[in-house]
């Protein structure tokens, strides 16, 4: 996004030329609008094709794509038409643009309950059970299993070693209006039989039906061995530790707890991963491929809300949407948020709006992918190796999509040279983030594996104009946010086959239902879209094979940033 003004509060797309050796997008310009009837494509990677590209695959009747849905079905029979009619080839099963993965749904089952001195504490009313997907049992057990106090979240210094808490039950507490990161607990404390964060009384009504909801996972899969993890009522909490939280000593005992966790699993509607494949130039390398990929779902719909309210409030107080949890507003936001209200609704009436379009999440990647097949396929000179572009499914819902095509690829593993991954960049402007214009990009991995695709994609950044400014922050280790760890590219990346994560970042949209084409920055999309297709054709036109010069990981073993 360029800017958002206070008196339209709309999108404007300033037209940010990035002249660039092998490709120019034309600007688009002015306020967009809530629909957009879409205009045949170009070979060229253009906003305007990537508008009418978002505009299907984003609209309301999508129902926000969920994996699982006869709705993300519709979505990805979108992907697979324009392919067919780009002519591209299939590379999917039995000769389709399909690769069909095992969905199941699994929820808390009868019996799930947890007893402490005495006391019995079911789920739903007093707990919440946190991912079912990622236990490595249909059912589990505490047995007088010890308890003891975590600390705050959020206090690193003040939190209990991972050493201490390794075989107990641990119980942490959460300052005020905040809501834990479940990644970074788990991560921390693996040895741990349980992580317990208090904070169901904080949590709005929709929160709390959202993590109660039953789970996608795929039948069969090996289930990774972490901690159970729940949400708990501040009762719930303080009969385990026999104290309040907050109150407590570090590390301080409790009362031991016992528990039996049982779930239920049932067939879910079978999602697709799409696959296809623009064949190498070279006779010897096109058995070689650079895999280019992005994720097809997102989160599907929920409880009707006031579109432009949502929108101000998040603005204002989450500018970070879901990721700043249930920050609440400080005496001197609501001001703010009123007066931004009251500019939309000069402009227009109140909208009722239930469905998470994923616009950006990752609407853009998917489009964006789409837009480079196009590009290439229509280009005079194909590349020397194969190009591979596999639009994943259910990586809302952990990876599953990604995980099943690296475990079960329909190409020789050991073929794919490369994968570049986008998710989530079609925005990144001053608006959304510090630093934030036209050259915003976020990089992760990209030397993780290899140092030379690292280079690659930083010369290929400064041959635009203006110049992509990398951010590489969130590459770190350890960073909390561990992006590397939270989208399709670890997937390759745990086989060893460099990646390459390109985003343009968080903003107050992300996975909210106010994520719709007319909030994305076209013109960035465009220039994000022309550094995939760039970086993947330098890569596959290299005379040798991409080295990699560092170690490679366990495949099997819990992602770690």
């Amino acid at each position: 996004m360029n800017r958002l003004t206070t008196a339209a509060l709309g999108l404007l797309i300033a037209g940010c030329t990035s002249a660039q050796p092998k490709a120019e997008p034309a600007p688009v310009t002015g306020q967009l609008p809530l629909k957009y009837a879409a205009r045949p494509t170009t070979a060229a990677i253009t906003p305007a094709d990537l508008m009418s590209r978002l505009y299907q695959f984003a609209d309301d009747s999508m129902m926000g794509r969920a994996a699982g849905t006869v709705y993300h079905d519709k979505g990805v029979e979108y992907i697979a038409s324009e392919l067919r009619r780009l002519g591209i080839q299939p590379a999917g099963e039995n000769g389709t643009y399909f690769q069909r993965i095992p969905l199941m749904v699994r929820a808390v089952g009868p019996g799930t309950t947890i007893s402490v001195d005495g006391r019995s504490f079911a789920p739903g009313r007093d707990f919440i059970v946190r991912d079912a997907r990622q236990f490595d049992a249909i059912e589990r057990e505490w047995r007088n299993t010890p308890v003891v106090y975590g600390g705050m979240f959020g206090d690193a210094a003040g939190m209990i070693d991972p050493a201490q808490a390794a075989g107990n039950i641990v119980v942490f507490g959460v300052p005020q209006g905040w809501q834990a990161n479940r990644g970074v607990l788990v991560q921390r404390y693996i040895q741990a039989a349980g992580v317990v964060v208090a904070t169901i009384d904080s949590m709005p009504p929709a929160t709390r039906q959202e993590l109660s909801d039953p789970v996608m996972a795929m039948s069969g899969a090996t289930q990774l061995q972490v901690p159970a993890f729940l949400y708990s009522t501040l009762d719930m909490a303080s009969a385990m530790l026999g104290g309040r939280v907050g109150t407590m000593a570090v590390g301080a005992a409790g009362r031991a707890a016992s528990a039996t966790f049982n779930y239920t699993e049932s067939a879910a509607p079978g999602s697709r991963n799409v696959i296809a494949m623009i064949p190498g130039s070279d006779p010897v390398l096109r058995g070689q491929y650079i895999a280019l990929g992005a994720h097809s779902d997102h989160v599907g719909f929920g409880a009707p809300v006031d579109h432009d309210s949502l929108y101000a409030f998040y603005h204002v107080v989450r500018p970070k949407g879901a990721d700043d949890g249930n920050k609440p507003a400080t005496a001197e936001d609501w001001p703010k948020v009123r007066r931004m209200l009251d500019s939309l609704r000069a402009l227009r009436p109140p909208r009722s709006d239930s469905i998470f379009n994923g616009a950006d999440d990752d609407g853009s990647g998917s489009m964006a992918l789409l837009e480079v097949a196009e590009a290439f396929a229509m280009a005079r000179e194909k590349p020397e190796r194969s190009l591979l572009f596999v639009w994943h499914v259910a990586e809302e819902g952990g990876l599953l999509g990604a995980r099943h095509f690296t475990d079960n690829p329909t190409v020789p593993r050991d073929s794919i040279v490369a994968q570049i991954n986008v998710d989530m960049i079609g925005r990144g402007g001053a608006m959304d983030t510090p630093g934030g214009g036209p050259g915003y990009v976020q990089l992760i991995g990209a030397r993780r594996l290899s140092t030379e695709l690292g280079d690659i994609v930083d010369a290929e950044g400064r041959k635009f104009v203006p110049m992509f400014n990398f951010d590489y922050q969130y590459d770190a280790n350890g960073h909390p946010q561990e992006f590397y760890c939270r989208s399709d590219h670890y997937m390759y990346a745990r086989y060893g086959i460099p990646v390459v994560f390109m985003s343009t970042g968080g903003h107050a949209e992300y996975h909210q239902v106010t994520d719709e084409p007319q909030y994305i920055d076209y013109n960035k999309l465009a220039r994000v879209s022309q550094l995939m297709f760039n970086t993947a054709r330098t890569v596959a036109d290299l005379d040798h094979r991409l080295v990699v010069d560092k170690p490679k990981p366990d495949p099997n073993a819990q992602c770690r940033q």
